[in-house]
């Protein structure tokens, strides 16, 4: 996937069909974000944490991630540990005042985080500077850090150990499949700790045997 900006922007139906053509694509990160899900269950039920950030948009949608895990996402449960980075205004705030701009993530990942926890990072374009600083900071920490970014390649998703990265060239595509993958993960958490009802596999092995048993 070439990194030039496309020139004009997608409208009404075009805007649909550069979704269905990022759709047609997403199938790897499906896989990856169900796998988050089902082993943030085992992290968060065992009394671990989520931190998230992002810039902008993707702040947004980290803070929706940290919603659904300490609300709920569809059935009731116990809440969980989730921390946004981007709505800690005070220590943003502090943070830019008193260091370099790549510490704005990264400090509080240092403060926040311990061996084992989780740290997920969204940004559309995978390069912006403090994600990566907060990528490395949480590998340094002892984290597990994933990252949701667009396409490959891209320095956040070399420096996170595993990551979602959405194949389309557009950043209002690539936030909307975060969501899809965000949702995606929240469901696989819920799923593997009993929650509600689930038609769906726990691996693609399962899948494939409910496959050729209805065969």
């Amino acid at each position: 996937m070439s990194s030039t900006r496309p020139l004009h922007t997608p409208c009404d139906h075009e805007h649909l069909l550069e979704l269905s053509r990022a759709l047609e694509k997403f199938g790897q990160c499906v896989d990856v974000a169900d796998d988050w899900g089902v082993r943030l269950a085992e992290v968060l039920d065992g009394g671990g944490r989520l931190l998230a950030a992002g810039n902008g948009g993707s702040a947004a949608q980290a803070q929706h991630l940290t919603a659904e895990l300490v609300g709920r996402y569809r059935e009731d449960r116990p809440p969980f540990s989730a921390i946004c980075l981007t709505a800690e205004t005070s220590s943003l705030t502090a943070i830019a005042n008193d260091y370099p701009p790549e510490e704005l993530f990264a400090r509080q990942v240092e403060a926040h985080g311990r061996p084992g926890d989780v740290l997920v990072l969204m940004s559309t374009s995978g390069r912006s500077p403090n994600m990566v600083a907060a990528a490395e900071r949480g590998r340094a920490v002892g984290m597990q850090v994933w990252a949701m970014t667009g396409p490959r390649p891209n320095p956040l998703a070399e420096a996170a150990e595993e990551s979602c990265c959405v194949d389309a060239p557009y950043t209002a595509t690539v936030q909307e499949l975060h969501l899809v993958a965000l949702h995606i993960t929240c469901a696989a958490l819920d799923r593997t700790l009993g929650v509600g009802v689930s038609r769906t596999r726990m691996s693609n092995e399962d899948l494939v045997c409910r496959s050729g048993a209805s065969a």
